[in-house]
């Protein structure tokens, strides 16, 4: 019995010199990291800056709070669109915005938030994590300080708000119309005058006829933004941005300064949060249009078959001409490409097969 109490004894003292030796690890590991993460999107917003929000939210309670995220919606701290700079400088930690703000950087960003007739959202999480598509992200944005991480996607958005009906292409020219990116371009060339301002803006222009037409993401935005109270017409497909990825950009530095268990921890939480955004998107978008149909009488239209293959002559045209200029958007454009030619056949035996089936 003796025997037996001293060797209980001997076993909780060591195990106490033991916590003793390793006090200073724990103590280290305990050390904050007070980042902040600026955003292009109002504060709180539905979908968008909910997401912001998510996203530190899993990264704080996920690293025990070594790492404490503070959330600026756009013009807390900064402009909507200096977002980029400001990760870039350091004035934050991280950004949460769309890639395809960002083209007077560099034009090679546009790829990586959506391509007009592109990929739909489950199919640019496939090329990001499995086609190639991060690590040419990482190279565009390398020489700016920044690491990108997708952490949402819109899935197929709305081809947008209109004040007057689309018949024909006739109906573009003229059109003074919010939309970003390659599709921008695009609808510029067919006529449209593009306007580029921040989300928060929107209705106001609407309203005000300083746009005649704004596409913004779908139903479950579109609705809390009350656009249905300044457009009378609701287009549909998407062409434009058939699956839009949100992006958190990373200052370089600061994520170097972090242990590695916590930069795991920034990374699994983006791609959580990425996956996150789009089951939200499928599941509150439905709901959405309900309420705009059946309540608020929205007069919902698809595009004109006509305007379509307009629209997609005209965006190819466009992406050709970019990549034939930039040869970083030629290397990108390459891999999309052959990734959408390889996962379009998937696709349409897969789930655009069943879909059809469904409706039978």
């Amino acid at each position: 019995m003796k025997r037996r109490d001293f060797i209980k004894t001997a076993s909780i003292g060591g195990l106490a010199t033991t916590a003793t030796l390793l006090a200073p690890s724990i103590a280290e590991a305990k050390a904050e990291f007070k980042w902040k993460m600026v955003t292009a999107w109002p504060k709180n917003f539905p979908g968008l800056g909910t997401n912001a929000n998510l996203l530190a939210k899993m990264i704080t309670e996920m690293s025990n709070g070594r790492i404490s995220l503070k959330v600026y919606g756009a013009n807390e701290l900064i402009p909507a669109f200096e977002v980029f700079d400001a990760v870039s400088n350091g004035t934050a930690q991280m950004g949460h915005a769309g890639a395809y703000y960002w083209k007077g950087k560099s034009e090679a960003t546009q790829f990586f938030s959506s391509i007009p007739f592109g990929l739909s959202g489950q199919e640019m999480n496939a090329w990001l994590y499995y086609g190639g598509g991060m690590e040419l992200w990482r190279e565009v944005y390398k020489p700016f300080g920044l690491i990108p991480a997708a952490t949402g996607n819109s899935g197929t958005q709305m081809a947008g708000w209109f004040n007057r009906e689309i018949k024909s292409m006739a109906d573009l020219k003229g059109l003074k119309m919010r939309i970003p990116g390659l599709g921008g371009e695009a609808l510029r060339r067919a006529g449209g005058t593009i306007v580029n301002i921040p989300g928060g803006e929107l209705f106001t222009a609407l309203q005000s006829g300083t746009l005649d037409a704004t596409e913004w993401v779908g139903p479950y935005n579109d609705l809390a933004f009350g656009l249905h109270k300044a457009a009378k017409y609701y287009y549909y497909p998407g062409w434009h941005e058939p699956g839009s990825t949100i992006e958190a950009m990373i200052n370089e530095k600061a994520f170097n300064a972090l242990p590695k268990d916590l930069q795991q921890i920034v990374l699994v939480a983006c791609k959580a949060a990425n996956m996150d955004m789009l089951s939200e998107y499928t599941a509150r978008n439905n709901q959405a249009l309900d309420t705009l149909i059946n309540k608020h009488k929205v007069k919902l239209l698809p595009l004109p078959d006509e305007v379509l293959k307009n629209l997609k002559k005209l965006s190819e045209e466009v992406v050709l001409e970019l990549v034939a200029k930039d040869p970083l958007s030629k290397k990108i454009y390459a891999s999309v490409s052959q990734f959408r030619d390889q996962v379009s056949h998937w696709s349409e035996i897969s789930e655009q097969a069943f879909f059809k089936a469904r409706s039978l």
